[in-house]
């Protein structure tokens, strides 16, 4: 039996269909997996995500150890509850983890871990942490509730009339304190590629607030959707697309890396100074007849690369893959994936395909 958030009674009671993610026992759907995407793309969805771990960093030199400790720089923050997404590497400039850090202060941050990262994150961190006068502290008792779709903040709203105030005009990547609730926030973020709200809260009040938001209509969705709404919008899974043996440069990740302030030395800065990316990651759009899957070939005539990751996109109706392929590849040019000992052809397209219910890509 794999660790329980606060709302697996509610998955059991609704029919989920449970299974092990990075050792949580967490629901793949509830039903039906694509008619659950097709919601969360037209309408309002919500995925339990206490799984992931919310740790708050607060001290002196809170922003001086961020600032080292991940490729992007908090520096760049000043307005309240606006966050950042980043890479945190390794010395050989390898991604540990990938997260988002929310800003209050420049002695109060709150950052956010994947689910399977997260003890070697928090033992890392503790560790860089040695020289600094900062605290970090694991909040394992909070949980967190994604709200994506085009009606999620409208739907989040009729449930929680009393937020609206704080979160009306949150711009995308901002965050606020829920009004009335300790320990509660309300960040305008996703996963989807959608617009909505990611909550955090108290484990106690979590089943009490799934309900209210599947009152008034948001449709709870299983793990299953969220890997192929992500993977539509382009967001990179860890330990898929990127892990401690890939550079962000290789993972599609280069916007993520701030190198303007020339006297900032954060981990692994040196290593991406003289390690030059081999590789390069792109999107691929099966043109004939299968499957995409990870861990793939990929044959081009610059040599042979990989899918990280792959499935049949609900909303192109087509087979959709993120790979990392050899340098000179151009968008547009005609690859071949190995499947089933088969090469199928492919064509090269940007890293991304959906982006709020619309189509980024072009047919030939």
């Amino acid at each position: 039996m794999g660790k329980r958030t606060p709302l697996y009674d509610a998955h059991v009671a609704a029919g989920a269909k449970m299974v092990d993610f990075a050792g949580w026992d967490m629901p793949i759907h509830y039903g039906s997996q694509l008619e659950e995407h097709h919601i969360v793309r037209r309408d309002a969805g919500m995925f339990d995500v206490s799984h992931m771990r919310a740790v708050d960093v607060q001290g002196r030199d809170a922003q001086a150890w961020l600032r080292k400790l991940v490729a992007n720089d908090v520096a760049k923050l000043s307005l309240p509850g606006k966050a950042l997404y980043s890479c945190m590497l390794n010395p050989e400039g390898g991604v540990i983890d990938d997260l988002i850090i929310y800003f209050f202060s420049p002695t109060k941050y709150r950052v956010v871990v994947n689910a399977g990262t997260a003890d070697k994150d928090l033992t890392w961190m503790h560790k860089q942490a040695e020289n600094f006068d900062v605290s970090v502290t694991d909040r394992p008792e909070l949980a967190m509730i994604a709200v994506q779709g085009p009606n999620a903040r409208a739907k989040f709203w009729a449930a929680f009339p009393d937020t609206r105030g704080a979160t009306e005009n949150l711009i995308v990547f901002q965050a606020a304190d829920w009004p009335g609730m300790a320990d509660g926030l309300v960040a305008r973020t996703g996963y989807t590629g959608e617009d909505g709200f990611e909550i955090t809260l108290p484990a106690a009040q979590a089943p009490g607030v799934w309900d209210k938001l599947k009152a008034v209509g948001i449709v709870p969705i299983g793990l299953g959707a969220r890997d192929t709404l992500r993977l539509e919008a382009g967001m990179n899974l860890y330990g898929s697309d990127m892990d401690e043996t890939t550079l962000p440069t290789e993972s599609g990740l280069t916007w993520t890396l701030d190198f303007k302030d020339e006297q900032r030395d954060f981990i692994g800065k040196s290593a991406l100074a003289t390690r030059q990316a081999q590789r390069q990651f792109v999107g691929l759009l099966l043109e004939d007849r299968g499957v995409l899957r990870s861990h793939q070939q990929v044959i081009t005539k610059q040599g042979n690369g990989e899918t990280t990751s792959g499935s049949f996109s609900p909303t192109l109706q087509r087979a959709i893959a993120l790979a990392r392929v050899p340098l000179g590849i151009k968008l547009g040019d005609e690859v071949e994936v190995l499947i089933r000992e088969k090469p199928l052809k492919a064509r090269v397209v940007k890293p991304n395909f959906v982006r709020h219910g619309k189509a980024l890509i072009q047919e030939n």
